[in-house]
């Protein structure tokens, strides 16, 4: 089978990786990609945005499955596209990817169907939003309605946080029309827990828990980045936990998009808290999450494309979908600077040897250059969690380019949390 695969980051490169094992794929293109997928698949110069060239490429090339992978060209409708044309592909359509694509329509859609969340209201304009903060209990959390780059979410600490957020997305525009509404609501605490799922619109299957270290510092400390490093399995995550995340939030959100009229296919993304009065969705993602994917799949043992060719079939067993019982840990290796102000174009040399999932970095003759923040995911699996985390920091000594950075501490607190119990 030809498979074409959306998007250009770190979590492309491990489905690709993943795909490439399944003994009924013969060629896999990757629209963009990057540099570091060369040796996965062919690179074609087409956006991930570009829904036109992308149905055009996949009609003219005889596409036989496609897997939209970012957020963005689903939102977008990039597998209603593709479907009209009669490719078949992993990933929601429009209508679903909304869950995504719209926060206020996904706490309105928890509110309405007993899904547990943190409480929260919705604001059109800045002069109510202002109003609302005069007496909003603090810290609290605004968001913009729509996607940005993950980055539309604020934690505010205090209140004059919470006032120049509202300024900064309703009034400055930061985010674009994505801050049109905004989202504010109550400030959660507890262990965040990562569950990424299969879903074929009626069943459900759960894949590996994983912890993600989203601050760019050692001891969580510095600016939010689009994650430096993964751990799976989640110790907090307990089987009790996961038994009870089925009842009152898995099902319950896959059923409530059927009755909506938005049957909801491929992965659905559940970020957790797990508070003092249970587990509570902080968002949904439309699709599989980065850098999550890079430790969770290296533990999956079952056939990728069988399992995505179920989603979308309707035919999705949970006897379909294995893992190992081991352990997997992604160390982020990133421009110094990341995420504000980086220097880019410095060669890459690679190990022969090991898993590196490649996100931001570009060819130039037949040299692999650095090409962005983010620059690629050492990682590896093991029988534990300590094996795991050694050996994905054993492989980073075996990468070099200039200006390298990564944090020292993922899985610190995995590790500690597992101790306690």
């Amino acid at each position: 089978m030809k498979i074409l695969v959306v998007g250009s980051g770190g979590r492309e490169h491990a489905i690709i990786k993943k795909l490439k094992e399944s003994a009924r794929v013969s060629e896999i293109f990757a629209l963009p990609g990057n540099g570091g997928m060369a040796k996965d698949a062919t690179l074609v110069p087409i956006g991930a945005k570009e829904i036109d060239r992308i149905v055009a490429y996949a009609k003219e090339n005889a596409i036989d499955y496609a897997v939209v992978a970012p957020d963005d060209p689903l939102v977008l409708g990039c597998v209603d596209a593709l479907n009209a044309v009669g490719i078949p592909c992993f990933g929601p359509e429009a209508k679903a990817a909304i869950i995504e694509g719209s926060k206020v329509f996904s706490k309105n859609l928890m509110k309405k169907y007993g899904i547990p969340t943190a409480e929260y209201e919705v604001f059109d304009n800045p002069e109510d939003a202002l109003r609302y903060l005069e007496s909003a209990p603090i810290p609290t959390v605004v968001k913009a309605d729509g996607l940005a780059l993950g980055k539309g979410v604020i934690i505010a600490t205090t209140r004059e946080m919470a006032i120049a957020a509202v300024h900064d997305i309703m009034e400055d525009k930061v985010f674009g029309a994505s801050g049109n509404r905004i989202v504010i609501e109550e400030f959660l605490e507890g262990p965040e827990v990562s569950v990424l799922s299969f879903t074929d619109g009626k069943t459900v299957v759960p894949m590996v828990s994983s912890m993600d270290h989203k601050r760019a510092l050692d001891g969580d400390e510095g600016l939010n980045t689009g994650g430096m490093g993964t751990i799976a399995p989640n110790p907090y995550y307990t089987d009790a936990l996961a038994a009870e995340c089925m009842e009152r939030i898995f099902l319950p959100t896959v059923r409530a998009m059927e009755k909506e009229g938005r049957t909801f296919k491929g992965c659905l993304y559940f970020g957790l808290m797990i508070t003092k009065d249970g587990p509570k969705v902080i968002e949904y993602n439309c699709r599989f999450g980065d850098p999550e994917t890079q430790v969770v799949l290296p533990l999956l043992e079952s056939d990728l494309l069988t399992i995505m060719e179920a989603t979308t079939n309707g035919t999705l067993t949970e006897d379909m979908v294995r893992f190992s019982k081991g352990a997997a840990c992604c160390v982020v290796m990133a421009s110094e600077g990341y995420p504000g102000k980086y220097e880019t174009g410095f060669e890459i040399t690679l190990p022969d040897e090991g898993l590196v999932y490649v996100a931001g970095a570009k060819l130039a003759d037949g040299k692999l250059l650095t090409a962005g923040g983010r620059v690629l995911g050492a990682v590896s699996a093991a029988d534990t969690l300590e094996k795991a985390i050694e050996g994905a920091y054993a492989l980073t000594e075996k990468i070099h380019f200039a200006n390298a950075y990564c944090r020292k501490d993922i899985g610190k607190r995995a590790l500690a949390a597992k101790e306690v119990k």
